[in-house]
């Protein structure tokens, strides 16, 4: 047996599984990260297309994190005002007036980010 093949048992098996809720949350945080990873692409070459896309790059690498269970409470910290001003800079940025403001794709955001706040909250009570 090598080294490395010592190395790679002890950080596999220093993995915490991940629980259902903590599923949930990856699953949802994928889903908010392609709707920003789609409409990032589709606003291109404009700051907010890149500014959507940027975000997408930050959701895939806040899930990687937490699968592989690095620093998974600061992951979920961070994750609150990640999720959060983005929820309050589309406010900004679209001024919806009422719900026929808003298009299918951004209600679907935002109601998914606002789960993922509740979710982060309650999975780094959880979290040891």
């Amino acid at each position: 047996m090598a080294a490395s093949d010592g190395l790679v048992a002890r950080a596999t098996a220093a993995v915490q599984p991940v629980t259902t809720l903590g599923w949930v949350a990856v699953v949802l945080t994928a889903v908010t990260g392609v709707i920003h990873l789609a409409l990032g692409v589709g606003a291109l070459p404009t700051p907010l297309g890149w500014a959507s896309i940027l975000a997408a790059v930050g959701f895939a690498g806040a899930i990687a994190l937490y699968l592989l269970d690095y620093r998974r409470r600061l992951v979920l910290v961070l994750g609150l005002p990640f999720v959060g001003s983005q929820i309050v800079l589309w406010y900004i940025l679209n001024e919806p007036q009422s719900l026929a403001d808003v298009s299918l794709v951004g209600g679907i955001d935002k109601v998914v980010q606002v789960i993922l706040i509740v979710l982060y909250v309650v999975l780094y009570t959880r979290e040891q």
